[in-house]
């Protein structure tokens, strides 16, 4: 019985009608899918000589594809065919970065299938220790653990789809030690903080896109790229449909991060008279114009500096814009339908001790009632059944 052909020597088969046929690829489309050219012949040495001439005119495209070939010759075939296509553009970047500025340059010459795991253990202990190209003053000369990890995975996929084009028989990267995932914790602000974070915001002219973060969990890029016509001034609907990107030093509008991602939200109607308030002082199709570049959306870079500024005047804990989102997205991820409804109602009540509180102006006291009147706040007991009975409920102006 015949041996099975190398990789890049094409396909040799005897066809139902008696002729010979030669098949070779000779590159790869936009999904990532083979491209092929046939032969065909009365005799195999025949067609043999056929798909030789073929291979040669075609410049021997499937040539880049062999186990002798380098690893950083493979990875970049392997991201450029098989992985870019799939990818975002931002997504991209991350990629390109991690492949050409960190792989390539330190295990890129290595031959494909003369890479062992001590060659990757290694390599991921010098970006630990000594990896870091840019602003080593302020990090340290090593990458994180995220970064090293992230690599690993990139090795790692190429490397299992070299085993199974049949370039390598097994994949090296599995069983490496990566430094250990560590969960950042989740930095939320208190009620205390958000009432003085939103006082100060109404000082800064952030209040509008703050008050509707809190109500809705948007992305950053997601609520820079809101219009007016995605706003429903009647029901209150606002559809989430776009983002603002950076690429290549340019902001650009594109699709959001994922399906789900294209929404409707109901927005609270205190929320939603605030908007149609702030509406009468923008002349411009975005929700939060550029001040700088006029037609253009609010750059999401700047959104994070005015955050930081903001919350530093406030006197809170410095937090991301994500963490943000964090008192709506925990809430409405939940499994089951009564767990979501519950948590609205949780989002609903904050809203309403936020506007209340600040309509009254600060108070030291986070206790619903004391922060309202001057009266003392009820216990326990006598809050949750003013809450079961609704007279809270109905004396907040939400």
């Amino acid at each position: 019985m015949a041996g099975k052909r190398r990789a890049g020597e094409g396909t040799l088969r005897l066809r139902k009608d008696g002729r010979w046929e030669g098949r070779v690829v000779i590159g790869y489309d936009d999904r990532g899918l083979p491209k092929t050219k046939n032969v065909t012949a009365k005799s195999k040495s025949e067609c043999l000589e056929k798909l030789e001439a073929l291979k040669a005119e075609c410049g021997n495209v499937t040539g880049k594809a062999r186990p002798d070939m380098s690893f950083g010759d493979w990875l970049d075939l392997w991201y450029k065919t098989w992985s870019k296509p799939g990818l975002r553009i931002t997504t991209q970047r991350c990629y390109e970065d991690r492949i050409y500025l960190h792989i390539l340059p330190r295990i890129g010459d290595i031959p494909l299938n003369k890479l062992t795991q001590n060659d990757l253990q290694q390599f991921y202990a010098e970006l630990k220790r000594d990896g870091r190209r840019s602003r080593r003053d302020l990090y340290g000369p090593g990458l994180s653990d995220r970064m090293v990890r992230s690599c690993h995975t990139t090795c790692r996929t190429a490397l299992e789809k070299a085993k199974t084009e049949g370039l390598i028989p097994n994949n090296p990267a599995i069983g490496c030690r990566l430094p250990p995932k560590k969960a950042r914790e989740m930095q939320v602000l208190s009620h205390e903080e958000m009432q003085r974070f939103l006082i100060q915001a109404k000082e800064n002219d952030f209040y509008e896109l703050a008050l509707l973060e809190l109500a809705t969990g948007m992305r950053r890029g997601e609520i820079c790229a809101l219009q007016w016509d995605d706003l429903n001034s009647k029901t209150g609907e606002l559809h989430i449909c776009r983002q603002a990107i950076h690429v290549a030093g340019q902001l650009r509008i594109s699709k959001p991060k994922t399906k789900s991602s294209d929404r409707t939200v109901i927005l609270p109607p205190a929320v939603l008279n605030v908007l149609m308030e702030y509406r009468q002082t923008v002349d411009s199709p975005w929700v939060f114009p550029s001040p700088v570049k006029e037609g253009h959306p609010l750059d999401p870079q700047s959104v994070y500096r005015k955050l930081k500024k903001v919350l530093e005047r406030a006197q809170c804990k410095s937090i991301r814009f994500h963490d943000l989102r964090h008192p709506y997205v925990k809430h409405t991820t939940k499994k089951y339908y009564l767990q979501k409804q519950k948590s609205q109602v949780t989002i609903t009540d904050n809203l309403r001790f936020l506007f209340f509180s600040i309509q009254r102006g600060p108070a030291p006291c986070t206790r619903f009632r004391s922060c309202f009147q001057g009266t003392p706040a009820p216990c326990r007991s006598a809050h949750r059944s003013m809450r079961r009975s609704g007279r809270w409920l109905r004396s907040a102006p939400l």
